[in-house]
């Protein structure tokens, strides 16, 4: 069977003399791990073009894998056609150069998470910021896929302070359509409101949220996950269960132990800690429950158990 070629239908249709190049026609992303391969996923989806960045050749080819799996899914849930999966995968390409990231007018940042440890280090992002604010016009956006980091210190080295925000994605709930858009110390109006602009481009809503560790959702989200921890410990109810009363009960889309292995109980404690140091208020200390899971590696799906079991297609062993 002969291979099928993947190209752009934008391409087709105008001479480039007649193409006009609107706002956000082309992102960049840094990094296309979990988080960056759903923001482009997102944003191919919705016709905007997305240039990824990862280090070597093989890590771009499972970012595709990656992101061609996400759009399976949706052609299985008749969420996508076949034809619409081919056009959204010619809009995504990938690079191991920054310097193919130069026409974008807006990058995220979305460098993966250690998988040791769930941290992503301030310093290593700060780089990635400065190294785009080399490659890019003064007039791009820079942004970071941020949930506890303070933008403003990503940021404090540059030159070009006023073009950098936070955005978070909330990837880990399935087909969420929020975003929080968190503004720095220097971030001008006119970046803000673009990337309002883009999330209604992406067909998302967003909230402004105030510089703060764990922003609005991971607030709310680890407090009720902590708390879950502590009725499973106390022996009230089983694992099953509690997600059973937030689903059906609450009608969320899955429960919070479903949500926490998605995420992976290594980046969870990691968040907890750092908003236990930010605060000191005991609702953030990692529940016991989490420690046993982290010290086990137990991380989730990625381990392929947590508080669930999992197969290799990710899905629950009853």
């Amino acid at each position: 069977m002969a291979e099928t070629i993947i190209e752009p239908i934008e391409s087709y249709g105008l001479s480039k003399r007649s193409k006009v190049r609107t706002l956000f026609s082309r992102i960049g992303i840094v990094g296309c791990g979990k988080e960056g391969s759903v923001i482009a996923t997102t944003a191919a989806l919705n016709g905007v073009e997305v240039v990824f960045l990862e280090p070597t050749p093989e890590k771009i080819s499972n970012a595709l894998q990656r992101i061609e799996s996400k759009l399976d899914k949706k052609i299985e849930n008749w969420g996508l056609t076949l034809n619409e999966k081919k056009t959204t995968l010619g809009r995504i390409r990938g690079t191991s150069r920054y310097e193919d990231l130069k026409d974008c007018e807006f990058v995220i940042e979305a460098i993966r998470y250690d998988e040791n440890t769930g941290e992503r280090r301030v310093n290593q992002r700060k780089e990635v910021f400065k190294l785009l604010e080399e490659t890019l016009s003064p007039e791009a956006i820079i942004a970071s896929n941020v949930s506890t980091v303070v933008v403003t210190d990503l940021a404090s080295e540059l030159q070009h302070q006023e073009r950098c925000i936070g955005v978070h994605f909330l990837s880990n709930a399935p087909e969420s359509q929020i975003i929080e858009i968190v503004r720095g110390l220097n971030t001008s109006d006119e970046t803000y409101e673009k990337v309002c602009q883009f999330a209604r481009l992406i067909n998302h809503r967003y909230v402004a949220v105030a510089e703060s560790s764990g922003l609005l959702s991971l607030r709310l989200f680890l407090i009720q996950l902590n708390e879950a921890c502590s009725i499973l410990m106390e022996g009230l109810s089983t694992v099953e269960d509690i997600d059973e009363v937030l689903t059906v009960g609450f009608g969320h889309r899955q429960g919070v132990f479903r949500t926490a292995d998605q995420m992976g109980i290594e980046k969870i404690v990691n968040l907890l800690e750092n908003m236990y140091q930010e605060y000191g208020q005991v609702k953030y200390k990692p529940s016991p429950v989490l420690l046993r899971l982290y010290r086990a590696k137990h991380y989730g799906i990625s381990r392929g158990k947590g508080f669930y079991t999992y197969d290799e297609s990710n899905n629950v062993l009853r």
